[in-house]
């Protein structure tokens, strides 16, 4: 058997969105507005070898039931990735992509949130293990507050 191949091709921001739907009256509000954060991964077998591993992050923020603003970024890497046990490859595509990928994604939704002129929303270090441990046992998407 051959050695096994691990190569990062790229990283790069996939889409990213910012809407702020009740600007600016709700720009006024004294309120502290709650943060709602989503993370979702997904891979995808794009050619022999070569995967594309999607980080998303979703944050709403909202002052009761309106939306201060909404920004979704999809951060993705692409791998060259063979000639690894088959047993591993999960662990490969849900757990080492991802944390290879999830910084760049903190630091383009930390920017775009404060390029919207608000202070920025760092999201939190993930475990990605545990989240790929989740995801195993049924449960696919991890919400943090």
């Amino acid at each position: 058997m051959a050695d096994p191949v691990f190569n990062i091709q790229r990283v790069y921001l996939k889409e990213a969105s910012l809407e702020q739907p009740n600007s600016p009256a709700i720009l006024l509000e004294a309120e502290q507005p709650a943060v709602e954060i989503n993370l979702g991964v997904n891979a995808e077998n794009v050619t022999d070898g070569i995967f594309e591993i999607t980080v998303t992050a979703t944050v709403q923020t909202k002052i009761q039931d309106k939306t201060v603003f909404l920004v979704e970024c999809k951060q993705a890497g692409i791998f060259e990735i063979r000639d690894i046990p088959e047993e591993q490859m999960g662990a490969v595509v849900g757990i080492a992509c991802p944390q290879i990928v999830y910084p760049y994604l903190r630091g383009n939704v930390a920017d775009l949130i404060t390029r919207a002129g608000f202070p920025p929303v760092h999201l939190a270090e993930i475990n990605f293990q545990a989240m790929y441990e989740q995801q195993q046992s049924g449960n696919t998407a991890v919400t943090t507050q």
